[in-house]
């Protein structure tokens, strides 16, 4: 198919950027993912890969509430997806790399619904969002690594190792 979804979230067809936003979160919302990672768009009358250059979508705002264990973290994608963070929608980020290697730092993504076999279909945080959730985080630990991280529904998200010096 001729689609191709860039790092931006941008929807194009045969190079062309797709301005009608309907349509955009029409065509996400029968985007699947197969047991090998690729992307299809699945409709009635048709069916093909697509191009993805990172993530599908793109988590645009955050809204929480509560504090603690009990906060709730809320993301807005640019299809318009709300996708609250907890035990079926993870955040992820390789927030275990060493600090001095991460180059620009960890890109956080969220799982937004299953694909076939290992493969999520999955927002990349926008980073505005990820400096709200910098703002939000907590020391915590993640496989007895001391790491920044965030609540949601009970469960803690690892985002970036902690800082030299700041002891848990």
């Amino acid at each position: 198919m001729p689609f191709r979804i860039q790092r931006d979230g941008t929807w194009l067809y045969r190079g062309t950027p797709i301005r009608r936003k309907p349509m955009v979160c029409l065509f996400a919302s029968v985007l699947t993912r197969d047991a090998e990672g690729a992307y299809w768009l699945r409709t009635p009358a048709e069916c093909g890969t697509i191009e993805v250059e990172d993530a599908p979508f793109v988590a645009m705002e955050l809204h929480w509430s509560g504090c603690g264990r009990e906060q709730v973290l809320s993301f807005r994608t640019n299809v318009d997806l709300v996708v609250c963070a907890g035990p079926d929608h993870a955040i992820l980020a390789e927030w275990d790399v060493p600090c001095e290697e991460c180059g620009t730092g960890p890109v956080p993504y969220l799982h937004v619904r299953d694909g076939a076999g290992a493969y999520p279909i999955q927002a990349r945080i926008a980073r505005s969002v990820y400096y709200e959730l910098a703002a939000l985080a907590v020391p915590g630990t993640c496989r007895g690594t001391p790491c920044l991280g965030v609540w949601s529904q009970n469960v803690f998200f690892p985002l970036s190792c902690l800082p030299a010096g700041d002891g848990n």
